[in-house]
This record gives C-alpha cells, sequence and structure tokens, in this order.
C-alpha cells in the first residue's frame, strides 16, 4: 500500500489508509499546527534515524480509559507515603529532556529530537502539552509528558530516576483527568507497563470512534495545577 507524502499544507490523509506497520504519511515538517492537526486525526509524528519524518496511527490502539485505572498494591503504598510531589506544567521541557536521555529497551537512541522538544515545548506554551512531574527534595526525578485535546489525553513518553516516580506521577495525573472529564488516554503502542496500569488495545476504529466524541468536548488549556486532595 503507497504511503501518503505530506505538502506544506496542514492536512492528513485518512488514517484508516496506513500501512501495515501504521505509517499514515511521510515527510512534513514538526510544525505545531502541524502536530496539533495531526493528533486530531488520530496520528502521531514518531521520528526515526536516517528516514524522513514518519507519522502513524497503529492498529490496534493502545487506550486506558480513566475508570479503569490499576494502581498496584506498592505504588498505593508509595503515594499514601507521599515519598514523591507530584506537580503538573512545572517542568515541561526538563521532563522531555529525560525522556530523551532515558535508555530503552532494544532501542538505539531517541525519537525525542531537539525539532520534538521544540515542537512540543511550544504546544505547551500554546496551552496543548502537558507535564506531569515527580520531585524530591527540590529535584525533578521522573514524569511524563502527552498532548491534550477535548476529552483525550495522548501520552507521548515518561522517565523515572528513582523508583516508581513516574509512575506515581502517571496515577495521580490520571486521577486528575478523570476529575476533569478528561476520560480517555491514548498510550499508542502496546507495552507491558501500560498494560498492568489497565490499558487495552483498541482496534483503530474504535479509538477513531472515541477521538471524535472527546473533541466534542472543550480543551482544558494550560497551565494545568493539580487540584486533587
Amino acid at each position: 500500500m503507497p504511503v501518503y507524502r505530506l505538502s506544506r499544507e496542514v492536512a492528513f490523509p485518512d488514517p484508516n489508509g496506513a500501512n501495515e506497520d501504521g505509517v499514515v504519511a511521510v515527510g512534513g515538517d514538526l510544525n505545531p499546527d502541524r502536530v496539533l492537526e495531526a493528533y486530531r486525526c488520530g496520528i502521531f509524528p514518531w521520528p526515526h534515524r536516517g528516514l524522513p519524518l514518519l507519522w502513524f496511527s497503529p492498529d490496534p490502539r493502545m487506550v486506558l480509559e480513566a475508570e479503569n485505572l490499576r494502581v498496584s498494591r506498592s505504588l498505593r503504598q508509595t503515594l499514601k507515603k507521599n515519598r514523591y510531589e507530584i506537580r503538573l506544567d512545572s517542568a515541561f521541557a526538563d521532563v522531555m529532556r529525560g525522556c530523551a536521555k532515558t535508555p530503552r529497551k532494544a532501542q538505539h537512541g531517541t525519537w525525542i529530537t531537539p525539532q520534538m522538544i521544540e515542537c512540543y515545548t511550544e504546544l505547551h506554551n500554546r496551552g496543548f502539552a502537558h507535564s506531569a512531574e515527580a520531585w524530591h527534595d527540590g529535584r525533578l526525578v521522573g514524569g511524563l509528558y502527552g498532548v491534550s485535546l477535548g476529552g483525550m489525553f495522548c501520552g507521548e513518553s515518561m522517565f523515572a530516576a528513582q523508583p516508581d516516580a513516574s509512575k506515581a506521577a502517571f496515577a495521580t495525573l490520571v486521577g486528575q483527568l478523570k476529575d476533569w472529564g478528561i476520560d480517555l488516554i491514548d498510550a499508542q503502542t502496546y507495552s507491558d507497563h501500560l498494560a498492568r496500569f489497565g490499558a487495552v488495545e483498541w482496534p483503530r476504529s474504535r479509538y477513531l470512534a472515541a477521538l471524535a466524541v472527546a473533541l466534542g468536548k472543550p480543551t482544558r488549556k494550560g497551565p494545568w495545577k493539580l487540584e486533587r486532595a
């Protein structure tokens, strides 16, 4: 199946036309307007070294419904003891850099390029991209970032420099999202880590239908503040 090559126009083809690897389109750039439009279409950029910029809409899609969040007993204890101070949107670029520096199994280098950091930081400045952070003794020790539109939060990456740091940030964020009526968390592709939190794989068609409903809700722009007790 041929893959669509993007032009200068900020527009994307039907994600249902993705190839077997989930690639919808190639080319274009990381202009924040283009990236935001991609998320509205159920598509996200995933740079690969040595290749043109690739845009993905995988099938199946890993999704967590906020009400189905599972928290392990050990993580509950970590949260109960307030081992970490959890903040939102207080160190966005630092979280991205932390994610970029974290080694990944069976992965050489990182897809979080300087251009990605520049783009998503601009989306953060516009109120669409957000971070959840774990702090210990005044030092950032873990967190995650993603993009929020309507009733959907699209998670991108996380990192942890201390045990359970990113997990504590994620669990706290999901609870806050649920309170705000942001009910769906897009985890993109399968991982055991997210499955343990209750994320499951959906057919692309189900994900796109849920995204359409989520986009009917108003977008809660940042900067975000944690409101849960």
